[in-house]
């Protein structure tokens, strides 16, 4: 069974995130570049069913930039076998439509994929649609959202939780999957794995390897920053100073301001 588990590197969670006003994208020099956690949740599930099944070889996956690189060696210190980053200047800016028809073409080029993990949403963009779109694409089925999984060597099946209740999925191979941070914890990269990561294979593709034209210059339709201001900076609010009429003083400025 080989699984393709997705992967996007994006600023620190933790860290103030800026926009670049003069392009209206996100500006990732700006914060340290990090894997993106819920891509971790979705290779432990890749990785526990290697650890079940001594014939799963699991292939991380990404498109970004060349120090992406560095998200894709930290999978593979986790557990994957091997990487592949998908690189080229025409993608930047890329939308989701465009990063999907990318990733689904590397998916492609890998060959004999059963299944793909993918995280629910990425924590810059929060799109969370492209591993549909990816499926779409491939023509195979999608099980979007699940908060718990099950892969075999035939099928994969899963939990959903939807408005009202709860959906229960099944499919064949192959398919995409997107998970939520409801399953699999994460494992730490431990120094052994650290060290093997530095041997395991890490390739980087083009859009000439991949034999196809792409990014916002290919795109039919766009969308294009008109303008971009920084947000003003917070001002403070009143303080009270408790001189006897500090409940009043109080509620009269929750009531000026609508706020009871």
């Amino acid at each position: 069974m080989k699984i393709v588990v997705l992967a996007k590197q994006v600023p620190d969670t933790w860290s103030d995130r800026k926009i670049d006003l003069e392009s209206g994208l996100l500006d990732r020099a700006a914060s340290d570049p990090v894997p993106d956690e819920i891509n971790e949740r979705a290779l432990e599930n890749a990785l526990l069913v290697k650890d079940s099944t001594n014939d799963a070889e699991v292939v991380a996956l990404t498109m970004g930039p060349e120090d992406a690189n560095k998200a894709l060696r930290k999978l593979l210190s986790m557990g994957a076998d091997s990487a592949v980053l998908v690189k080229d200047p025409a993608l930047t800016g890329s939308d989701m439509v465009q990063t999907s028809r990318v990733l689904a073409a590397a998916i492609d080029k890998i060959g004999n994929v059963d299944v793909v993990l993918a995280g629910n949403e990425a924590t810059d963009g929060r799109g969370g649609m492209v591993p549909a779109m990816i499926a779409e694409i491939l023509g195979w089925p999608v099980l979007p959202g699940l908060d718990e999984l099950a892969i075999t060597a035939n099928e994969v099946s899963g939990r959903a939780q939807v408005d009202g209740g709860t959906l229960r999925l099944s499919s064949a191979c192959p398919a995409v999957i997107s998970v939520t941070e409801k399953t699999a914890e994460a494992r730490f990269p431990n120094f052994k794995g650290i060290m093997a990561a530095k041997k395991k294979p890490l390739e980087t593709w083009s859009l000439a390897d991949l034999g196809i034209q792409a990014g916002p210059d290919t795109a039919s339709v766009r969308s294009v920053m008109v303008s971009a201001t920084a947000r003003p900076p917070k001002q403070a609010g009143p303080k009270i100073t408790d001189d006897g009429t500090a409940a009043a003083q109080l509620a009269d400025f929750l009531i000026s301001n609508h706020l009871v």
